[in-house]
């Protein structure tokens, strides 16, 4: 993972595992017209959508998807969508680059999106979105900081791996433990049979 901020720009290296978590700025504008909605994400216990907003790069005809948060569906009419207006003037964003959120099963067909717009969709296959926009895209997206306007509710999260390091210490603390129960085993049934 790199580390400072990273100016995006229509040239940037179009590579997540090594741009993840990084935090970037990008100047250009929001294509307020033409955004996404990912289905089934939950907050707090109540479903809605992710809000991702294509961001035109000044000067270019290349975007990135910038989240923008969740917001609540609408239980009583679910054909009622959000309103998701954000200013179109020219601007800078910043924010988080991560991989686009998930859903626990890929259905077939889950990445097409609706027709009309904002356009609803399951799962974001960044090329699939592209086509439908016209445009080219980036194939992560940015978390938009908590402290911008224009936003929702954010509530960012990083994914935890474990070094091999640390699985080694858990193998090595059960291994241990059975060792133990096995020692203790043996030494209660020597002890019971001598009785």
């Amino acid at each position: 993972m790199s580390s400072g901020t990273l100016h995006l720009s229509a040239h940037a290296e179009d590579d997540l595992s090594v741009l993840k978590y990084r935090h970037a700025t990008v100047t250009g504008r929001y294509d307020s017209a033409h955004q996404f909605l990912i289905d089934n994400q939950i907050s707090d216990g109540k479903p809605g959508y992710y809000v991702l907003t294509p961001f035109i790069l000044q000067g270019e005809t290349r975007a990135v998807l910038v989240n923008r948060g969740w917001v609540p569906l609408n239980n009583k009419d679910r054909s009622i969508l959000p309103d998701l207006s954000v200013d179109e003037q020219q601007t800078t964003v910043s924010g988080r680059i991560n991989s686009f959120p998930s859903v626990g099963i890929k259905l077939s067909g889950a990445e097409i999106p609706t027709d009309s717009w904002p356009s609803v969709v399951q799962w974001v296959d960044s090329d699939v979105l592209a086509k439908k926009l016209g445009y080219p895209l980036f194939s992560f997206q940015i978390e938009l900081d908590n402290n911008l306007s224009g936003g929702f509710k954010r509530e960012w999260r990083t994914t935890t791996i474990m070094s091999p390091e640390q699985h080694v210490g858990y193998a090595v603390q059960w291994f241990g433990l059975a060792l133990t129960l096995t020692f203790i085993f043996i030494w209660y049934s020597f002890k019971r049979d001598n009785e």
